[in-house]
């Protein structure tokens, strides 16, 4: 265990990863704007040749991630998909992976649209019962992918008994870690074998960045990711590093007044007229509410929620004119900012997923998802009010 396991994660969240500057003494991380480093001589440099293989601002940021995911190593992307791709590097023709059937529609994409024209199988069931993951295992499957609470009907699996099962069958464990980041949910610690997020979100943080994160429990893992970073090459710039890096040191604070606007939300809504269902994982009418409160703990042990919530307004129609009706909380894709987002996936984020799909795994057209922000949340609650008059 390094120093910086020992630290506590808000403490880690500002420290880990960095140290000053050693030429000036500067606090903060400078930006290593360069492709490539000088040599002493051929083959003799200070670590670093080709800024696509190295660089210090990335490896700072992936030092970080990888202390607060309590991995073995980290490595940065130039988005949340890049990371994605990337795990389906440690699989190979003819191999067959089972997927959280309700994953983010840009993952159903990839897998399903591009991987298998490669040879690659893959199985959508729905992981938040364990025998849907059980009666699909076939000779040939290597990994299971979930993602948890899922994207947008935030439900959720089990990781610890999935990570037992995959143990036992000789299969990775990959988990999409984005909806929580680390303040909230640590899969690594859970059993889990790789971790990926879409740093554009929680981790960033403040809608400016587009990057991916892949966090790995163990060596021989971290060594297969260090060559496929390298060779495939869709590494983040060093400013985008250096923006990430900025905002993990308020990762902690985020994530709290989220949780505590995404909750007040939901129990607001609970009570609206024309609101048919409220789906957050922190009401007592979630069906999974128990296990959020085991599974999903900040650093404290105490049971988080995260910042997004899901609700019916029973028609496409309903949900476009409530949309258009929104003043503070804006209409738009992606979630994790500081400021309060509202989308209608079928429409938007989940578009590439086929409608007899969306119909199969429960995602409505009358679906409206929330990411909540840090804002007031008194004022998000009469905006919401206002649009569903």
């Amino acid at each position: 265990m390094t120093e910086n396991e020992k630290r506590h994660f808000a403490t880690n969240a500002v420290h880990a990863g960095q140290r000053p500057d050693p030429v000036s003494g500067a606090i903060t991380t400078p930006i290593y704007q360069t492709s490539t480093y000088a040599q002493a001589s051929p083959g003799v440099h200070k670590g670093y040749e080709y800024a696509r293989t190295a660089n210090p601002t990335r490896e700072a940021l992936e030092r970080n991630l990888a202390v607060l995911e309590s991995g073995s190593a980290a490595f940065a992307f130039s988005s949340g998909m890049a990371a994605t791709s990337t795990v389906m590097g440690l699989v190979k023709q003819g191999d067959h992976v089972i997927v959280t059937q309700n994953t983010y529609g840009g993952t159903y994409r990839y897998f399903e649209q591009i991987m298998t024209d490669y040879g690659l199988s893959y199985s959508f069931v729905d992981t938040s019962n364990l025998k849907n993951i059980k009666s699909v295992l076939k000779p040939e499957t290597k990994m299971v992918f979930v993602e948890t609470p899922t994207n947008p009907l935030l439900q959720l699996t089990d990781l610890k008994g999935t990570a037992s099962f995959c143990l036992d069958n000789d299969l990775l464990l990959a988990v999409d870690n984005t909806f929580m980041s680390p303040y909230f949910q640590r899969p690594l610690e859970l059993g889990a074998d790789i971790v990926v997020h879409s740093s554009s979100k929680y981790i960033n943080g403040h809608a400016d960045v587009i990057g991916g994160i892949a966090v790995v429990r163990n060596e021989k893992i971290a060594e297969r990711f260090a060559f496929l970073q390298n060779a495939i090459g869709a590494v983040p710039s060093p400013f985008d590093c250096w923006l990430v890096l900025r905002a993990t040191k308020t990762l902690h604070l985020r994530m709290q007044q989220q949780n505590a606007n995404a909750l007040a939300l939901a129990r607001f809504l609970e009570n609206q007229p024309g609101v048919e269902n409220v789906i957050y994982p922190g009401l007592t009418t979630h069906p999974q509410h128990e296990l959020a409160q085991k599974q999903q703990l900040d650093p404290h042990g105490n049971p988080g929620f995260g910042g997004m919530l899901s609700f019916e307004s029973g028609s496409w129609e309903n949900a476009k004119r409530l949309l258009e009706r929104l003043r503070l909380i804006t209409l738009a894709e992606s979630l994790g900012g500081v400021e309060t987002l509202a989308c209608h996936p079928a429409s938007m984020t989940h578009a590439s997923v086929p409608p007899e799909e969306r119909k199969r795994i429960g995602l409505s057209d009358g679906l409206v998802r929330i990411s909540a922000g840090v804002e007031d949340v008194r004022d998000l609650i009469e905006d919401l009010e206002q649009a569903l008059a």
